[in-house]
């Protein structure tokens, strides 16, 4: 047989061979959400990803929304009106915000994903695949991105390949103190504003730290100097603004001072309604 009559085992790849994405808190709090309010027969949740294409390729998720469907040995299916009104809706107030991919809950790819991952692939080319294991099956909530790989034999499709993507959770320090709870299996409490203020001044005083002895290892000549991290510490320091240490320190202490202001306020407010549920609790008696 000649060698162009080979039949021959291939790979269809993305479109983008480098394909990475990046998510927001907000879209892994509203899938937990979607999660914990699911209807009682549900084992997991899906929905759709909504963000765009950063000039350098990067899909960036920034928002979802969960879509009704059903999952049986028998029957998989969707609710296309219903994705379909969402859309609109989202639109409306966010028209930049185009479909991305879609989202499911649990560890890994199920065989229900490839049919789900099919009809977005209608919606939008290349969709992104994103799972969240809200039953922090290995100890702590699993956060993936996958993208579809078709396998076929010669000119005939045969299966689709979830292939993982590098996925980045990029996320001010506020953003991460919730995060941090939020992917553990239990928190003996929230912290408020003032502790996690405290968290954020620690993790900084580390960085800074770090920071130090990097820059004290180059020049002593214990470190290979590395021009990349360089021009990110000299464009990080020409970010801060030039503020004398008394009008630091008076920066610091009016927001600590508004901090308090916030609880104090919040104390009373709870106070009241407190004292206003007793007080018309007592009057519903007599």
């Amino acid at each position: 047989m000649a060698a162009s009559e080979h039949t021959v085992l291939q790979f269809t790849a993305p479109s983008s061979t480098n394909l990475s994405a990046k998510v927001h808190p907000l879209v892994l709090f509203n899938i937990c959400d979607c999660y914990v309010r699911r209807p009682d027969q549900a084992e997991r949740v899906i929905g759709t990803l909504l963000g765009s294409v950063l000039p350098d390729g990067t899909v960036d998720i920034r928002n979802c929304y969960a879509v009704p469907h059903n999952e049986s040995p028998d029957l998989v299916a969707l609710d296309i009106d219903y994705h379909h009104n969402m859309l609109v809706s989202h639109q409306k107030v966010n028209p930049k915000e185009v479909i991305v991919g879609w989202f499911s809950t649990g560890l890994g790819v199920t065989g229900a994903s490839a049919l789900f991952h099919d009809f977005y692939s209608r919606e939008v080319p290349n969709p992104i695949h994103l799972t969240v294991d809200t039953g922090f099956t290995n100890g702590v909530g699993t956060i993936k991105a996958y993208v579809s790989v078709n396998l076929s034999i010669g000119d005939r499709p045969l299966v689709a390949q979830f292939q993982e993507i590098p996925l980045d959770q990029r996320m001010v320090e506020a953003e991460r103190i919730g995060f941090d709870i939020l992917k553990t299996t239990s928190a003996d409490k929230l912290p408020n504003e003032l502790e996690g203020m405290e968290v954020s001044m620690e993790r900084l005083l580390a960085l800074i730290d770090d920071v130090y002895k990097y820059v004290d290892d180059v020049v002593e000549g214990r470190v290979a100097p590395d021009n990349s991290i360089g021009r990110f510490i000299a464009d990080t320091v020409t970010a801060l603004p030039k503020l004398s240490p008394s009008a630091l320190d008076k920066l610091v202490n009016d927001n600590l001072q508004d901090q308090l202001l916030l609880l104090y306020l919040s104390s009373i407010t709870r106070t009241q309604l407190s004292l206003a549920e007793k007080l018309n609790t007592a009057a519903q008696v007599l």
